[in-house]
């Protein structure tokens, strides 16, 4: 009976000596990762981080207006538009070299040389998916894509903001969330729990990589055009606290971002800033007045929550409010990221030279094509734009792009 007592004396002891230790290793682990310190974001060496970077808009998430086009300007809406153009073959190659081409290493490297810190990396869920999308069906290229962000981040001492900008059913209900004119993730518990699930699988891939500053559950949700938006408003913190609870079971190290209502401007919603200890909030603006009282309500609502707030997206404006602009949350301890990093010619910080005849694009684009005799009629010659389209992706390649010097040095940017 001594001797049992012994052994599992010993044995309580060794169990408790390996649990230490195993609490020693989470803990030195989780030191890895840019944490929250009240309304501070903390790097692992103990600096305040401000951020300061830009997104890789129009990439993973393909926007009209960056190509040129106004009525056809989500990424289903150009699908089936250059499919109607050139054909489903050569619309899924081209999808394929655009997303080789359009964000590469150098593309990486080009933007830490300018004094960066952080990038935003907007995607689609279905890049998370078996659903058809940007030339691929069953064997989509999600986590590949990201692999390759996180790698060339790391490799240049950048963090990296993972910002799910088009989530199953439609978070916004309009074109920037590629859905059907409505927010249906709100009413639809398969769209939410796939919504979760897509999380989930992200947090697992991700849970020990501190290039990864955090995961932003959603953008702009809820568009203010709905008759039912505040009751709308009223489902958003609990999506937010279910994909919280989904990402928790196998990651406690990340940052997660929550951005407020109509387009990421209200805060009202919220009532509950305690249900986890790792969260920050983000907001975006582009226009107004440049001024801290212009944004008076973002820092009262971080002030009340004690939590970091972040302008995940600014631009479209002149250098001179861009300028003014970034001194203001400078000093008000509000980060930003620059929106966007490359499109077609200017108001971004790499500018895309549209090739030769992509006028007779744009044009179709914008044509009657609400029948097979309007799509006929409209359609220009094939082998004049298949050009076009293959001459975009070499003009959308780092190299061949124009740096906006005006814009890269309005945000503080160095650039020669």
């Amino acid at each position: 009976m001594i001797k049992q007592i012994i052994a599992l004396t010993l044995t309580g002891c060794l169990f408790s000596c390996q649990q230490s230790q195993k609490e020693v290793e989470n803990q030195l682990d989780g030191n890895k990762f840019v944490h929250v310190e009240g309304a501070c974001l903390i790097e692992p060496d103990g600096d305040t981080l401000h951020i300061k970077g830009t997104n890789l808009g129009n990439w993973l998430n393909p926007e009209g207006y960056m190509f040129g086009f106004t009525n056809t300007n989500s990424a289903r809406m150009i699908n089936q538009m250059f499919c109607e153009l050139v054909g489903p073959d050569f619309t899924a190659d081209f999808w394929k070299q655009f997303k080789d081409n359009y964000i590469t290493r150098r593309d990486i490297e080009f933007i830490a040389g300018l004094g960066a810190n952080t990038i935003r990396l907007p995607f689609h869920y279905k890049l998370f998916t078996d659903e058809d999308y940007m030339g691929l069906t069953a064997e989509q290229d999600g986590f590949a894509r990201v692999d390759s962000v996180v790698n060339w981040c790391r490799d240049n001492k950048l963090y990296l903001i993972l910002d799910m900008h088009d989530a199953p059913g439609g978070q916004t209900g309009d074109n920037i969330d590629d859905s059907y004119g409505y927010p249906w993730l709100f009413e639809s518990e398969r769209s939410q729990q796939l919504f979760c699930d897509i999380w989930r699988n992200i947090a697992e891939r991700y849970k020990n990589e501190p290039v990864i500053l955090g995961y932003e559950l959603i953008n702009e949700p809820i568009a203010p055009y709905f008759d039912n938006m505040e009751e709308l408003n009223g489902k958003l913190e609990a999506l937010h606290k279910r994909a919280v609870k989904a990402i928790r079971e196998v990651d406690t190290n990340h940052i997660i971002l929550l951005g407020g209502s109509q387009w990421n401007g209200n805060f009202k919603p919220f009532k509950d800033a305690k249900y986890d200890d790792k969260l920050m909030y983000t907001c975006h603006r582009y226009g107004g007045a440049p001024t801290k009282e212009a944004i008076q309500e973002f820092i009262a609502f971080r002030d009340s929550v004690n939590l970091p707030m972040y302008m995940g997206e600014i631009g479209h404006n002149t250098s001179e409010w861009q300028s003014s602009f970034c001194k203001v949350m400078e000093e008000n301890n509000i980060g930003w990221t620059f929106w966007p990093y490359k499109k077609k010619d200017d108001s971004c910080i790499m500018g895309i030279q549209m090739p030769d005849n992509w006028s007779h694009i744009v044009a179709f684009s914008e044509s009657p094509r609400g029948s097979y005799a309007e799509i006929r009629k409209a359609r220009p010659d094939q082998q004049m734009v298949r050009k076009a389209m293959n001459d975009f992706i070499q003009n959308c390649k780092k190299e061949n792009c124009i740096p906006q010097k005006e814009y890269i040095h309005s945000l503080g940017f160095s650039f020669q």
